[in-house]
């Protein structure tokens, strides 16, 4: 099965967060095949430096950097420094998101506060740090990551599923904001995507995994690759007049 490339990507610096491993990992790749300069920030330190080391090769090999964002003053300095040993970030991709599951009953105000942290507060931070850069450019693109979780009701993560909400409202009000600079603002809402992780965690078996795929209209594992591919083409000039949008990316889950 072939897939489009977009040419538009070639040397264009990208940032994503959050991407040592899962998806973010997957954008990563994808935005390296397609001739990117790409930064990643991420707490993962031997996910970071092992997929770096993967992508040596790539005519522009990513940049690992080791950085926690919810600590927002490090956030800050991982995108000047992509600014100085990159260039002007072109694409933000706000990927880092962490949807772990809890019981309504156990949430505390500190850990409602680290779940905001880490799901919605630095996509704010990200985008209001890139904005010179993209419009020093004179172009931009923003994707942030919200997650079909706040649309179905997700009662075993509901502080998650707020700030993916959250997500939405931010995307469409930065995108009217970045609008005369020539910036575009979308989102990604993916699915039920079986990373590593979410084996590790949610689903160990096989059974498990493919109760999940018959609840999808397209029975098919939903993997990172789909989602990267969605980020590639809202990255590309070929999106240039889609902003304010979300995409859902899910196989058609019910």
């Amino acid at each position: 099965m072939a897939f489009a490339t977009y040419p538009s990507l070639s040397g264009r610096v990208v940032l994503v967060t959050g991407g040592a491993s899962g998806i973010g990992a997957d954008m990563v790749r994808a935005f390296a095949a397609n001739g990117a300069r790409v930064a990643f920030p991420d707490i993962l330190v031997e996910d970071g430096e092992r997929l770096a080391a993967e992508l040596a090769d790539a005519a522009h090999p990513p940049l690992f950097l080791a950085c926690d964002v919810t600590d927002i003053p490090a956030l800050q300095a991982a995108i000047v420094t992509t600014r100085e040993r990159l260039g002007p970030i072109a694409v933000l991709v706000n990927n880092a998101a962490n949807d772990e599951r809890h019981r309504i009953a156990e949430v505390t105000p500190d850990y409602w506060d680290r779940s905001q942290d880490i799901n919605l507060r630095p996509h704010f931070f990200a985008a209001q740090a890139v904005h010179p850069q993209m419009v020093e450019l004179g172009h931009g693109s923003i994707i942030n990551f919200s997650s079909i979780a706040w649309r179905a009701g997700a009662d075993q993560m509901v502080a998650y599923a707020a700030a993916k909400a959250g997500v939405l409202g931010l995307t469409r009000a930065l995108a009217k904001a970045f609008g005369p600079d020539n910036i575009r603002v979308n989102a990604i809402e993916p699915g039920a995507v079986i990373t590593e992780r979410q084996r590790r965690l949610w689903y160990p078996t096989p059974e498990s995994v493919d109760a999940m795929v018959q609840r999808q209209a397209l029975k098919t594992v939903l993997l990172g690759e789909e989602i990267a591919r969605t980020a590639l083409f809202l990255a590309a000039d070929d999106s240039r007049m889609i902003t304010k949008q979300a995409i859902t990316v899910d196989a058609g889950i019910r």
